[in-house]
């Protein structure tokens, strides 16, 4: 059981690593800049980038919600978590906080964040004002992942660290 436990926290990590990863290039980077980028130069992003970073992107973020309830029911702590550690204390609380805000991340990414970036990105047929709206709707969502991912990064590290509890 040590050895799978192992391999799951191993991909976990891989996968969480993928997707925020990814999460704060497409807010930190990409989308600051696509203002800078000259208009001519703009379909390279829309139609090869932004599509196969959105692939790893969604991929990872199933990878790792996956992975991770995968690994808390080898582990022993999936109920407690779920539960936010009302039949426990301190650890199963904080990875219980850190999975819901992963599972609404998760969410977002799959039910909000992919079918309005598809309209934008004129993967799925929309209008001009569709695909406008769709673009600033996947934007806040990301942005709102960007923001739940730092208190979610903490709880998932401190719930290895019981001392803070």
């Amino acid at each position: 059981m040590d050895e799978l436990s192992f391999l799951f926290r191993w991909l976990h990590v891989l996968s969480g690593v993928m997707w925020i990863g990814l999460l704060w290039y497409f807010n930190f980077v990409q989308i600051p800049n696509m203002p800078k980028i000259p208009d001519d130069q703009k379909p390279a992003i829309g139609k090869v980038i932004a599509p196969a970073a959105l692939f790893w992107f969604r991929w990872g973020a199933m990878a790792t919600i996956v992975t991770g309830l995968i690994l808390a029911g080898l582990n022993g702590y999936l109920g407690d978590a779920i539960a936010l550690g009302f039949t426990d204390t301190g650890a199963s609380t904080a990875i219980g906080i850190g999975m819901w805000m992963g599972a609404i991340m998760w969410f977002n990414v799959w039910f909000i964040i992919w079918p309005n970036q598809k309209r934008a990105l004129g993967i799925v047929e929309a209008d001009a004002d569709a695909k406008k709206k769709s673009a600033r709707t996947a934007m806040l969502f990301s942005r709102t992942n960007t923001m739940l991912s730092i208190p979610m990064l903490f709880c998932m590290v401190s719930a290895q660290n019981p001392w803070y509890f």
